[in-house]
């Protein structure tokens, strides 16, 4: 592991986002997967993380 947070990548990101779901905490879920988003090059794999992590206090209606 990196002491620098700027030396951590997507990937990273991502199993920290999905650590955090396993943990029961969403909202940090989804803000590492929105880093994990930011940090991916591919606009699809961007969507498809963004859609597998939804900000949980976005409103429904």
């Amino acid at each position: 592991m990196t002491s620098d947070p700027a030396d951590l990548t997507a990937a990273d990101h991502l199993d920290a986002a999905r650590e955090m779901t396993a943990a029961n905490r969403p909202y940090l879920a989804h803000l590492f997967a929105e880093e994990a988003a930011r940090r991916t090059t591919d606009p699809a794999t961007a969507a498809g993380i963004r859609a597998s992590f939804p900000d949980p206090t976005a409103r429904k209606d």
